[in-house]
C-alpha cells in the first residue's frame, strides 16, 4: 500500500479526527486558563487611597481583589495625617485588572532633619534669610553687649545649638546677637566709677524675628 492509498484509508481518519478532537480540546484549555488567570475583560475602578491609613487601605484593596506595595516615604505633608497614604500609582479613576499592585507612597511622622548652617559671626540680616530659605523658623532674639553686631549664638528648646547639628525643617531657631551699643553703654559704666558697684546690663530681647 502506498503512502497516498493510506491517506484515505479508516485508519488514518480515526488518527486524524483523533489529533483534530484532541488539538480543539487543548485550545479550549488553554483559553479558558488563560481567561482565570488573567480575569480577561474583567477590571475594576482603582479606589482613591490619598489620606487612608494603612489598615483601613488593605481593608479596601482586599474587598477590591487588589494589592500594594509600599514605595518610599515622600517629603511630610502637614495636610495629610502622618503614615497616611500621599500618592498612589496608577491614578484613582483608572482601570486595571483584578490583583493589579497599586504603588503607595506614605506620609512619613515628621519634617525630615537637616543640618544647621553655620550663622555664627554673620549679621543678623545675613543670618535670618539663610535659615529661613532651608525651612527653619526664626525664634526670639536677644541682644548682648558684644564689640559686634554679628550672631553670636544659637538656642533650640533653651539650649546651645552648634552648627551642623541636624534638626527637623521648620524648628524654631533662637539667636541672641551682639549690640554695640551696650557694649558701650557697659564700658563706659565701668569707668565711671571704682566705687560704684557695676550694674548688669540684662539681655533685651524681641519676640520674634522682624527687622
Amino acid at each position: 500500500m502506498t503512502f497516498f492509498q493510506f491517506l484515505f484509508t479508516k485508519a488514518f481518519v480515526k488518527q486524524l479526527l483523533l489529533a483534530v478532537v484532541v488539538l480543539l480540546a487543548l485550545i479550549f484549555l488553554t483559553l479558558w486558563w488563560l481567561k482565570f488567570t488573567t480575569n480577561h475583560n474583567e477590571t475594576t475602578e482603582v479606589p482613591n487611597l490619598a489620606k487612608m491609613s494603612l489598615d483601613k487601605v488593605e481593608e479596601k484593596l482586599d474587598e477590591m481583589s487588589l494589592r500594594y506595595e509600599i514605595l518610599d516615604s515622600a517629603n511630610y505633608n502637614p495636610d495629610f495625617p502622618r503614615y497616611s497614604v500621599i500618592e498612589q500609582i496608577p491614578k484613582p479613576g483608572k482601570f486595571v485588572k483584578e490583583n493589579r499592585k497599586l504603588y503607595l507612597t506614605l506620609n512619613p511622622s515628621g519634617y525630615r532633619k537637616i543640618e544647621v548652617p553655620d550663622i555664627l559671626g554673620r549679621t543678623r540680616r545675613q543670618a535670618e534669610p539663610t535659615l529661613l530659605a532651608m525651612g527653619f523658623e526664626i525664634g526670639k532674639i536677644s541682644y548682648r553687649p558684644h564689640i559686634s553686631d554679628n550672631v553670636l549664638e544659637m538656642r533650640f528648646n533653651g539650649e546651645k545649638l552648634e552648627p551642623g547639628t541636624k534638626i527637623q525643617k521648620t524648628s524654631v531657631i533662637d539667636l541672641i546677637v551682639g549690640d554695640q551699643s551696650l557694649n558701650k553703654i557697659q564700658t563706659e559704666g565701668e569707668e565711671s566709677s571704682e566705687e560704684n558697684q557695676d550694674t548688669p546690663i540684662e539681655n533685651i530681647e524681641e519676640n520674634n524675628g522682624e527687622f
